[in-house]
This record gives C-alpha cells, structure tokens and sequence, in this order.
C-alpha cells in the first residue's frame, strides 16, 4: 500500500503498515482535522493517546475504532516500550496529543525517540498547530520565527528568559496558560520596547476565538479591561528585535555629518563626546572615511589633516597626529 496516498478513505480500507503515525489533531474545531489524519485514525491498529477520554470523542467523530491507550507524561518511558513492542510485532500505531502534534509542547518526544532507537518507521501526518495559526495572521514582516513553547512558571527566570528572548532578530512565539497570562504581560511590557508588536490569539479554532494585536505597553491594559480576554489558552508572539546600530556605525555616521560642517579635529571630539569611543580613534577613522570618499584614491593621512586645520606636520605623514589631551578627553 501507498502510505502517501491521501485519497484513501473509510474503515475497510487496507490497513497501514507497520509503524508510528505521529498524527496531528485539530486544537479546537474537530472539522479541522484532516483527511489523511482521519484515515490514518481509522486505519491503525492502535492509537496511543494522551487521554484516552479526550481522544475518545474525536474518534467517535470519524468512526473510527482503534484500541485505545494512554501514553501521557506520566507513563511515557513505560508506553514507549510497549508501542515499540506493538510496532516490532506487526502493528500500526498513531500517537495523539489532546490537540494539536505530539512532542511540540505536548508529551511524544520520548514515544517517537524510542521508535527510532529500534529501528522502526516513524511517520509524520501534520495537522493543525497554533503556532502557524497565530503567525498568519500576524503580519509580521520578518519571516524567521523561534518556538519557545511555555515560559518558566517561577518569575525570575521567566523575566530573565524574556530579557534573552527580547533580544531575539526573529518573530518568538509563545504558549501561556490562562493562570499566567497576566503575569506574563507584565513581564513582557516590561523585557520589550514599548512600541515592540505583540500578536495575541486566544482560544484559537474555538468557538470564542479572539485575536488582538497590539504594543507591548498596551498589553496588559488590554488584558485588564475585559475579564473574558483573560480567559482561555494562549498564542503570543512578538516582532523581531530592530537591527541594532553598532558604535562604529553610530560613530560613522555622526563622523560624516559633522565633517561636513567642522574640521575634522573638532568633529572627532565632538564625536567622542557623543559615543564614548577615543577621540584618536574617531579621528582616524574620520580621515579613513574622507579617504574613501575621493574616488578611492590612496591619500596621505597628514596630508588631509593638513588639508583641513594643519593638524598634522610633514614629518607626521604616514601616521594620523593624535589629539592633544589624553585619549578620549573632550
């Protein structure tokens, strides 16, 4: 049999090879199931879900009737041993979270981990997820984007792991649980810049779906205002920290503007004053930049300084004169 072929349908189709479907489930509307995913449920011999009530309800929907087992965070060593033991003696079996794709954010890592440490077929069925649900509809602009699941529930080491995450140059997407949300806001008003985007989307597929973009500052505001935008499971994601200006680029550019206008002495000065860099330093990279700018041609350093505010003395050249005063002084 194809395991591919997604136009298989029914209970009395073929059954599926041996091997771990790692099938993803919808995370809130059951019609978002797919059909490959359905077909898959009602092919195997086994699903090893991560409460078997739960799961019993989406089975029921397709019709499914699979043997049903836990395989949850509790027993997942133990009930990756025995699906490895299923699968080695002929049988097909599905790993199912709650909703959405076992091992991200949900228990599976160890089942699937154990699988392959056998030697067995692990195969992937995706599905719906929040994450990509979320990012659609963010608009950010940045492509890249970085999963980091749950926060720390301890507060200081979610603050100091959104201090790092702050810093990030891709989109970061977040879960949270309805107990830690406000908490959470806080916390990121606080690690972000202010105007920083923040994309929130509550309870998404469910019946009360709510989406809301806004400022980092605005947030908490916003989750105050209303008990019900508190209620829920949570996606957050905020936009991809701005490009930072390094101090030679910062110092490059105010370089520039104010050769233009000082001599180059006064304007490395002033510049030193500014960044906190060394006066000789700026100053040097101040006759470097005008150097660049003569069509590249090879230019004396005291001869440009000369050419300017007679700096530099003839038997300086090759090497730019230091700025009197001790370096960095303004």
């Amino acid at each position: 049999m194809n395991l591919e072929d997604p136009e298989r349908r029914g209970p009395d189709a073929e059954r599926l090879k041996p091997g771990l479907y790692v099938v993803g489930t919808p995370i809130g509307r059951l019609s978002d199931l797919g059909h490959r995913a359905s077909d898959v449920l009602r092919g195997v011999d086994v699903v090893a879900a991560e409460d078997t009530r739960t799961s019993r309800v989406l089975l029921d929907h397709i019709g499914a009737r699979p043997t049903l087992i836990a395989s949850h965070e509790h027993n997942e060593a133990r009930a990756a041993q025995a699906i490895v033991e299923r699968v080695r003696a002929g049988q097909s079996v599905a790993l199912i979270s709650d909703a959405g794709t076992p091992g991200i954010s949900d228990p599976g890592a160890r089942v699937v981990a154990a699988v392959h440490a056998a030697g067995l077929p692990v195969v992937p069925v995706p599905g719906p997820a929040a994450v990509t649900a979320l990012l659609s509809v963010a608009g950010f602009a940045e492509p890249r984007f970085r999963f980091e699941g749950f926060l720390p529930a301890r507060p200081k080491a979610r603050r100091d792991r959104l201090a790092q995450l702050a810093r990030s140059d891709a989109v970061v997407v977040l879960y949270e649980s309805p107990h830690r949300i406000v908490e959470t806001a806080d916390d990121l008003a606080a690690a972000l810049d202010p105007d920083r985007t923040v994309m929130v989307g509550r309870e998404l597929t469910k019946r009360f779906e709510q989406l809301h973009r806004c400022t980092a500052a605005e947030l908490p505001g916003w989750l105050a205002a209303d008990a019900d935008h508190r209620r829920g499971e949570f996606v957050l994601a905020f936009d991809a920290a701005p490009p930072e200006i390094s101090d030679t680029q910062l110092a490059d550019t105010l370089l520039e503007a104010l050769c233009t206008e000082l001599p180059v002495r006064q304007a490395a000065r002033i510049a030193a004053r500014a960044t906190g860099l060394r006066a000789n330093d700026l100053y040097r990279r101040a006759l470097a930049l005008r150097a660049g700018r003569e069509d590249d041609a090879a230019e004396d350093p005291g001869d440009a300084s000369g050419d300017d505010d007679g700096e530099a003395t003839a038997d300086e050249a090759g090497k730019a004169p230091a700025v009197s005063g001790p370096p960095g002084s303004a």
